[in-house]
């Protein structure tokens, strides 16, 4: 297999893939349609984004090559919003929206207008003019500036969300989180090699430019076959929030039932204690602020304000320190020492091992195996 065979194979493969993983994701009746739907067509823009396919069509219909090359420009619009799609269980798609299109509609009035028309022979000549003009050059470099602005765009979104989550839920487990930091991640990556090979494109180093080639369709292939893999292990990785919640630091630190003085402020936080004691809703996992405010009859917003504000905390800590400590009475009960620590953790609200032991180590400063031997100990 020569070079030249190499990269064909690689744009085949990661063409392919790609299409195929598109196709299944617009396609899926799953839950969250939308996400998948909007993913699946990222999917779709980055797999004809490709070396065969674009050097077939440039040479043969070279508006139409030039037409999807550009559709590099909505590939990061639409990761953006799909990120907001998998964070914000609201989300919907408004004509609003169709404003993230101005760069691509910008870029084919640039490039198409002299490409239209041209005939196969002229076409060649017409490319290599295109290829190395300063137009080209300029559209290559809105094109990483919009790449990288919206990759910070969508972790301040996914960072947000994750607040968001903290203050309002009690759930240790936020699965989006960890899947659009690493698909975050993963795209920078990908760009940077992007970055790299567009520089030896404009340059005399052809050897170089070839081989970033090479390791830029690889990278893509390499990616396409994580996602399949990610939507094969784990088909359930969506649990997003309400867009409409509102950060605990932006709300005023007022409350309709707190006066000057701070006894309201007292009162309520002595009421909220004694219902958590007392009635123990924390045990279960997917308890919400929300439910809190709903079961201890104030706003979710005053008890956003009571919880973060006066008491200091995130709504995720605050519950998980009365999970602990109920999970400590558990672990030093002589007539519950039967129980596994698996056992201990789902009985007062943990649905994750590690989450547990993170929680544990963090009030206590040992792992709950240690905390009831040490206990055991003390008690003979």
């Amino acid at each position: 297999m020569n070079d030249l065979n190499l990269l064909n194979v690689l744009s085949i493969l990661s063409l392919f893939l790609g299409l195929l993983f598109a196709l299944f994701l617009i396609t899926s009746k799953a839950k969250n349609r939308l996400a998948n739907r909007i993913f699946g067509v990222f999917l779709f823009f980055s797999a004809i984004d490709n070396i065969l396919l674009s050097r077939m069509l440039h040479e043969n219909y070279l508006a139409i090559g030039i037409a999807i090359a550009l559709t590099v420009f909505l590939q990061l619009p639409l990761f953006y919003l799909y990120v907001k799609s998998v964070c914000y269980s609201d989300f919907t798609l408004k004509r609003r929206h169709a404003l993230h299109a101005i760069p691509f509609v910008i870029a084919n009035l640039l490039v198409l207008s002299s490409a239209y028309g041209v005939d196969k022979d002229s076409s060649i000549v017409l490319l290599y003019e295109v290829s190395e003009s300063l137009k080209n050059k300029l559209i290559h470099i809105m094109i990483h500036l919009q790449v990288f602005s919206y990759l910070l765009a969508a972790f301040i979104v996914v960072r947000r969300s994750r607040k968001l989550y903290l203050e309002n839920y009690a759930n240790t487990s936020i699965p989006f989180y960890k899947w659009l930091m690493q698909l975050i991640s993963v795209l920078l990556i990908l760009h940077i090699f992007a970055v790299l090979k567009n520089i030896y494109k404009f340059s005399d180093e052809d050897t170089i430019y070839y081989w970033t080639r090479v390791a830029l369709i690889t990278v893509e292939l390499l990616i396409f076959c994580w996602y399949v893999l990610k939507a094969l292990n784990q088909p359930d990785i969506f649990k997003s929030v309400d867009s409409k919640l509102c950060l605990a630091s932006n709300l005023s630190h007022t409350s309709t039932h707190s006066k000057e003085s701070g006894v309201g402020e007292d009162t309520e936080v002595k009421k909220v204690m004694r219902f958590m004691a007392e009635e123990k809703p924390f045990l279960k996992p997917s308890f919400t602020l929300q439910q809190l405010g709903e079961q201890t009859q104030l706003p979710a917003k005053e008890l956003s304000l009571l919880i973060n504000h006066t008491m200091g905390k995130h709504f995720f800590d605050f519950v998980n320190e009365f999970r602990i400590n109920e999970a400590k009475a558990i672990l030093t009960d002589s007539n519950r020492q039967e129980l596994t620590i698996l056992e201990v953790l789902y009985e007062v609200g943990f649905n994750s091992k590690s989450s547990f032991n993170t929680a544990f180590k963090k009030y206590t400063g040992t792992t709950p195996t240690l905390y009831r031997k040490n206990t055991k100990k003390s008690l003979i």
